[in-house]
């Protein structure tokens, strides 16, 4: 029953995704694709007081990663960048298959996905939106080096936009 209730739920924001608009003037935005897949997600974000006030996505891609990043997106607003990465850390979590975030209310209608973690091929659907979420959340941290206002891209989390000088920002690269 549960598992039908989730289903449903996945359905509904990959059919009605929520937050699927332009965000005109985002204080970050950060594309993402997975090259594998084809799946593709634009976050776009408006920050203020180190507080996400609105968040939105554009792309395309199956049913779980335009789902996740939905959902995601309804999670985020009001929250502030390191309640929004420690959302983050929950998720990931729940795609490793740890029992405690799929009792986390925190995570809302992410839960519903918790069943991708039993599909490791998957997974990275579910991550995309997520990994765009850390990279935004870097760039606005680093936004006095003059990445703000440029639209990051990375293709399956390896590729850097151009003009990014991996050597200046070593500490930040994923692994």
């Amino acid at each position: 029953m549960l598992e039908t209730i989730y289903k449903e739920l996945i359905l509904d924001h990959y059919r009605k995704p929520r937050n699927k608009a332009p965000l005109v003037g985002p204080t970050v935005a950060v594309s993402m694709r997975n090259p594998l897949c084809g799946d593709e997600v634009e976050l776009m974000l408006r920050i203020g007081d180190d507080r996400i006030a609105d968040a939105r996505f554009g792309g395309q891609g199956c049913s779980i990663s335009q789902a996740s990043v939905s959902m995601m997106t309804e999670t985020l607003k009001g929250r502030t960048l390191d309640e929004a990465l420690e959302l983050e850390g929950k998720f990931l979590a729940l795609m490793r298959g740890e029992e405690e975030p799929k009792r986390d209310k925190a995570l809302g209608d992410l839960r519903a996905l918790e069943g991708v973690s039993k599909l490791p091929v998957r997974i990275k659907c579910a991550l995309l939106g997520w990994n765009a979420l850390d990279e935004a959340v870097k760039a606005y941290r680093r936004s006095d080096e003059g990445l703000m206002g440029k639209k990051l891209e990375f293709e399956d989390l390896t590729s850097l936009p151009e003009g990014f000088d991996p050597a200046e920002h070593k500490d930040d690269l994923p692994g």
